[in-house]
């Protein structure tokens, strides 16, 4: 596995409610600051108070070993009921250069709603690159053992996964 190669992972989730349940959840981008562990917080940009195609917000975010830092999220796909796709962006140059085009991404986020008997099956995904991210530091000092960071880095993104999956399983489910 290798950083260039655009690397990608997912997890996904059965949930028994209906794909406009699911998706109202799902769209509260400020709830997903209560169910990720590195999501902090979100402060919309230019307007914006949801999502939609080319929507912004800023997210502030933590890791125990990198720290605290800002990143743009632009919504590039909005296909209400169905996807919900966003790319981050390195707005502070934390990484290399500020980012600010989705061109220069350092990850591309997804969510893929698929219509089952008895409710949804909701997937999220992420791949990284092509630019910069934590990622990349880490493989310049020991480019030997980059399969094996990006692997570390994927289980914990996969956890982080399956707890706002959680957080979303349960709110839809409780018809609030």
């Amino acid at each position: 596995m290798r950083y260039a190669e655009g690397p990608s992972t997912h997890r996904e989730v059965r949930i028994s409610a209906g794909p406009a349940r699911v998706w109202e959840v799902l769209t509260d981008v400020e709830a997903m600051a209560e169910w990720s562990p590195e999501l902090m917080g979100v402060e919309w940009q230019d307007g914006a108070t949801s999502p939609a195609a080319g929507a912004r917000y800023i997210g502030r975010n933590e890791h125990h070993l990198n720290g605290d830092w800002r990143t743009i999220a632009q919504f590039t796909e909005f296909e209400p009921g169905e996807v919900l796709t966003w790319c981050v962006l390195d707005m502070d140059g934390r990484y290399g250069k500020p980012a600010e085009e989705p061109e220069d991404r350092m990850a591309t986020w997804s969510f893929t709603l698929t219509p089952y008997a008895d409710g949804v099956v909701l997937r999220q995904s992420v791949t990284v690159g092509p630019g910069r991210s934590g990622l990349n530091a880490y493989i310049e000092r020991t480019p030997e053992a980059e399969a094996a960071i990006i692997a570390y880095r994927f289980d914990e993104l996969g956890k982080g996964m399956e707890a706002t999956l959680k957080g979303i399983k349960d709110a839809a489910e409780r018809q609030g």
